[in-house]
């Protein structure tokens, strides 16, 4: 895989978590190290994680996708794509956006980890059929993640209750991902 693929992939993955932080920056009214820190680091984690999860899962059913990798990772990445786009696009009720108080504890975290990171466990998928290693890949997109909830957090502590910003990141992710499942066809 190029640089420009895995950074590609990499900030794709994350406008999730980037714009989840956002979110919580905005309702939290500023996050201190702590709550920077538990959302950085989980979402980086899963993140990586997932990645790991879906590659392996990959790498055991690839002998029977041999002749359908290139259209599988297509698919995919379609999908993801095109979901993360939706999602963008969707507005939460008053409830579904009152429902955590605060998103950096306990169960609330952990479901937010896992929600902005099961894209990765389809382009860990991709990797896999595609026979790209993942260990290095991983550690980028961990990172990236990271990176991206921790500037997320403190964009969203900054603009109070906008979000629409992290809305255009997650489209323009999607759309990024679709991308690149065009150029795996070509």
């Amino acid at each position: 895989m190029h640089w420009a693929e895995l950074i590609a992939i990499s900030i794709a993955l994350a406008v999730d978590a980037f714009a989840v932080a956002i979110a919580a920056g905005v309702r939290l009214k500023g996050a201190n190290a702590r709550q920077t820190f538990r959302m950085a680091w989980h979402f980086g984690f899963f993140q990586a994680a997932m990645l790991i999860v879906g590659w392996l899962a990959g790498a055991s059913i690839k002998s029977y996708l041999e002749a359908y990798t290139h259209w599988i990772a297509f698919g995919l990445l379609l999908w993801v794509g095109i979901r993360m786009i939706m999602g963008a696009l969707k507005h939460p009720t008053r409830e579904e956006a009152a429902e955590h108080y605060d998103p950096t504890k306990g169960a609330s975290l952990i479901m937010l980890a896992i929600a902005t990171s099961i894209d990765a466990l389809a382009v860990g998928l991709s990797l896999s059929v595609l026979n790209h290693l993942i260990w290095f890949p991983a550690f980028v997109i961990g990172v990236t993640a990271a990176l991206f909830t921790l500037a997320g957090l403190h964009i969203g502590k900054l603009i109070g209750n906008t979000s629409s910003l992290g809305k255009y990141a997650e489209v323009g992710g999607g759309v990024v991902l679709i991308l690149i499942g065009i150029d795996v066809i070509m």
